[in-house]
C-alpha cells in the first residue's frame, strides 16, 4: 500500500512541474486599442536542438495557437466570446536555405515572408503581434475577460519543451471603455 502512495506522489509532483513549466513558457498580452481586441504572445524556451533538426531537414514544421476570448461569469461556466487559429509555419528548403514562412489566421492566409535568416524564422513561429481578436462592441464594460491559448507543434515528433506537447496560458484583463 505505502510503494502505491509513494508512486502516486511521484506521479502528481511530476505532473505539477509539468504545468508549472507550462505556465511560464507563453507570454500573453492582450491589448484594447482602437475599438479592437489584440493579443501578442512569445513563446519561451522554443530553441531545442530537435526543434532546429526538424526545421532544417526540410520537414514544414507548423505552431498552432489556439487562442480564446472568454468572459469571467461567477458561479457559472466562463462565457467564450471569440476564438481564433493560428497557424504559423517554417518550410525550410535545403537546396537554396531559405525558409518560407506562412502565417493563417482561422485557415486564411495572412501573411508570407520568404527569408535566409535562421534567427527571423525562429521568431516568426514563436512570436505574434498584435493579432485581432475581436471588436470591442462585443465586450461588456467594467467586466473581467481573460485570454487562454494553447501551443501546440507538427510534426508531433517535435516537442515545445522535450516530452510536452502542447502548452497552455491565459492572461486576465478588465474592459474598461
Amino acid at each position: 500500500m505505502k510503494r502505491w502512495l509513494r508512486l502516486w506522489c511521484v506521479v502528481a509532483l511530476v505532473a505539477s512541474g509539468v504545468a508549472v513549466r507550462a505556465a511560464e513558457s507563453l507570454r500573453i498580452v492582450p491589448i484594447v486599442h482602437d475599438g479592437q481586441v489584440l493579443v501578442s504572445v512569445e513563446v519561451t524556451g522554443l530553441d531545442t536542438d530537435e526543434v532546429r533538426e526538424t526545421i532544417s531537414s526540410g520537414l514544414r514544421t507548423t505552431f498552432t495557437y489556439d487562442v480564446q476570448l472568454r468572459m469571467v461569469v461567477p458561479v457559472w461556466v466562463d462565457r467564450t466570446i471569440a476564438t481564433a487559429v493560428i497557424a504559423v509555419s517554417d518550410q525550410y528548403d535545403n537546396l537554396t536555405r531559405r525558409h518560407t514562412l506562412s502565417r493563417t489566421i482561422d485557415g486564411r492566409v495572412e501573411e508570407t515572408m520568404v527569408t535566409e535568416d535562421g534567427t527571423a524564422a525562429r521568431q516568426w513561429l514563436t512570436t505574434l503581434t498584435r493579432v485581432p481578436l475581436c471588436d470591442t462592441s462585443k465586450l461588456d464594460p467594467n467586466r473581467d475577460y481573460y485570454v487562454r491559448i494553447s501551443a501546440r507543434e507538427r510534426p508531433r515528433g517535435v516537442s515545445l519543451f522535450g516530452w510536452i506537447t502542447t502548452i497552455t496560458g491565459q492572461a486576465k484583463f478588465t474592459f474598461i471603455p
